[in-house]
C-alpha cells in the first residue's frame, strides 16, 4: 500500500489518543527492550521513548516512507522494515507495542499467541486496533467497492478486520498471568468540507485507492464523498463528529 506520512499525520492528536490511552495501562516500570510493531511515522515511537528513556527502542513497518519519516523524527532508534507478519526480534523484548496495526493483518489466532511467545519472560504484548469496520464509513466504502463499477478492479481490497472480545481472550489467556481487554469510543470532532473522506484516506482507503490509476482514484473518491457527507452531516457550526471504536488489549506472559 502507498502509505503517505503527511496525509496519516493530518489528525495526527486523533491517532495519538488511543496509543497514549494504552501507554497508560502498561504496568512496567524500567525496560530495556522495546519494540514498536507497526511504528508508521514515528509519532508513537517517540512516546515509547519518553516512557522509558533508558531501553532500547526498534520501530517495526513495512513502509520504507513511513520508515524515512520516523527515522528523522527519532535518530536514536533502531527502525527496522520488516513484513510484521512474519517479524522475529533478534533478542526478546519486555514489551511488544502496537498502535493501530495488527488489524490489516490475519490469522489472528496464530499472530496474538505468536507475538505473545516472542516476549521476554514478564514481557508484555500491549495492543490497540480499530474496532469499527460495521460502522457506516466503512460499511459504504465495501458497498461501492463491490458495486458492478468497481468489483472487477477492487476485488481483491480489503481494510482489515479483528475478532470479537472473547476470541482474544480465548487466544491469550492461557498464556498470560494476566489479561486486559477493553475498547473505547473516541467521538472525534473534525473539520472541513470532508472530514471523514480526509481521515479515511489516511488509512482506510489505501488498499481501494492503491490498485487504480490517478483518474479512477478521483472517480471513486468522488462517488464516496457525498455518501459520506450523508451520513456524517456537519452541525451548525460546521464540525462533524466521528466516532470511532478501538479494541484494546495489555498481556502480560
Amino acid at each position: 500500500m502507498g502509505w503517505e506520512p503527511d496525509r496519516y499525520l493530518q489528525f495526527a492528536d486523533e491517532r495519538l489518543r488511543p496509543a497514549q490511552d494504552l501507554l497508560a495501562r502498561v504496568p512496567l516500570p524500567a525496560l530495556a527492550r522495546v519494540v514498536d510493531l507497526g511504528c508508521g511515522p514515528g509519532n508513537v515511537t517517540a512516546l515509547l521513548a519518553r516512557r522509558w528513556p533508558q531501553a532500547k527502542l526498534t520501530g517495526v513497518d513495512a513502509s520504507a516512507a513511513m520508515l524515512e519519516r520516523a527515522r528523522r523524527a527519532l535518530p536514536e532508534a533502531r527502525f527496522e522494515q520488516a513484513d510484521i507478519r512474519h517479524w522475529t526480534p533478534a533478542d526478546a523484548p519486555e514489551l511488544i507495542f502496537s498502535n493501530a496495526a495488527l488489524h490489516w493483518l490475519d490469522d489472528h489466532p496464530s499472530l496474538f499467541p505468536r507475538l505473545l511467545s516472542r516476549l521476554a519472560p514478564g514481557g508484555v504484548l500491549a495492543v490497540q486496533m480499530p474496532g469499527n469496520f460495521d460502522a457506516p464509513s466503512h460499511r459504504l466504502i465495501r458497498e461501492l467497492a463491490a458495486s458492478p463499477a468497481w468489483a472487477d478492479r477492487l476485488a481483491g481490497a480489503r481494510m482489515g478486520a479483528v475478532l470479537e472480545m472473547p476470541a482474544y481472550h480465548r487466544l491469550l489467556a492461557p498464556h498470560c498471568r494476566h489479561l486486559s481487554l477493553w475498547e473505547s469510543t473516541y467521538w472525534q470532532t473534525l473539520g472541513g468540507p470532508t472530514p471523514v473522506l480526509d481521515w479515511l484516506r489516511g488509512t482506510t482507503l489505501l488498499p481501494y485507492l492503491t490498485p487504480l490509476p490517478a483518474d479512477e482514484q478521483a472517480r471513486l473518491l468522488a462517488e464516496l464523498a457525498p455518501q459520506l457527507a450523508a451520513a456524517y452531516p456537519p452541525d451548525a457550526g460546521g464540525s462533524t463528529l466521528f466516532p470511532f471504536r478501538r479494541i484494546f488489549l495489555v498481556a502480560a506472559r
